[in-house]
């Protein structure tokens, strides 16, 4: 419970500065270490770091470049991908039967999904307004934070039960109600001390969505550890675990609202 408490403490501020008031540079640098120890931290659950230490490293450079070059050598975007492509087929061909084709995935998985999730956040931060990138923590935090709490009080009824047992559909409804709430009141405080036109139905929906997809997330990521058999992806967190912990359905939900929320605006 300390170490969730001091997390929290410490996390919280530096999460909001990073988001609302540091330099673009600053959000793209820590968007990119980010990146990178997520793709670590796939790497160590799916075995390459043991297998394969240069297609680790591969994939860990691809995520901690990607962020970067998105925001400041776009134009060199396309020929780093194709790049890391080559190279990580070019390992999984010459390391035929140490390399499996799912340690391939999950490694072309890490090295551009999950960088690409990331740079969502900079795709919202060209929007207008900084306040937009609380969306995706608002919207993946307040779901699973909600779903917790309903789920507790009147979960009856498992989820996924085979995925994350302690899961109910009581507790799914509670996160899909409480992100409803949520976007209703970032619509109001952004119309009324920001100077937006956000549309009250529009945002509504787009909570809904938002939580559906968060969950979703959550619960990929959680097969993903059942499936190799550990409890949490790294310890940076300390109690919450690793970044791919912390950030899984934040991964989901970021690049979902970078290409709904323009229509919305």
């Amino acid at each position: 419970m300390r170490s969730r408490i001091l997390v929290s403490v410490v996390g919280v501020p530096v999460l909001l500065y990073v988001v609302l008031l540091a330099p673009e540079w600053v959000m793209a640098v820590a968007l990119a270490i980010l990146s990178g120890i997520a793709a670590g931290e796939m790497m160590e659950c799916v075995g390459l770091l043991q297998n394969s230490r240069f297609l680790s490293r591969i994939t860990v450079y691809a995520a901690v470049w990607t962020p970067l070059c998105a925001a400041f050598l776009p134009q060199w975007r396309g020929l780093s991908l194709l790049v890391f492509y080559l190279l990580a087929f070019a390992v999984a061909v010459v390391r035929a039967g140490e390399v499996k084709f799912a340690q391939l995935m999950a490694a072309l998985f890490a090295g551009l999904l999950i960088p690409y999730s990331f740079c969502a956040f900079l795709l919202i931060d060209d929007m207008g307004h900084r306040g937009y990138l609380l969306l995706p923590f608002l919207f993946s935090f307040g779901s699973d934070t909600c779903a917790f709490f309903a789920g507790n009080a009147l979960g009856k009824h498992k989820l996924a039960p085979k995925v994350s047992p302690h899961k109910t559909v009581e507790g799914a409804v509670g996160g899909l109600l409480g992100d409803l709430l949520l976007a209703l009141l970032f619509v109001y405080v952004m119309n009324t001390w920001f100077d937006q036109s956000l549309h009250y139905g529009g945002m509504a929906v787009i909570g809904v969505v938002c939580s559906a997809i968060a969950q979703l997330g959550d619960l990929t990521f959680s097969l993903i550890k059942r499936e190799f058999g550990i409890k949490d992806y790294g310890k940076i967190f300390l109690a919450h675990g690793g970044v791919l912990d912390r950030f899984d359905s934040v991964l989901f939900v970021a690049p979902a609202m970078a290409l709904i929320l323009p229509h919305l605006m």
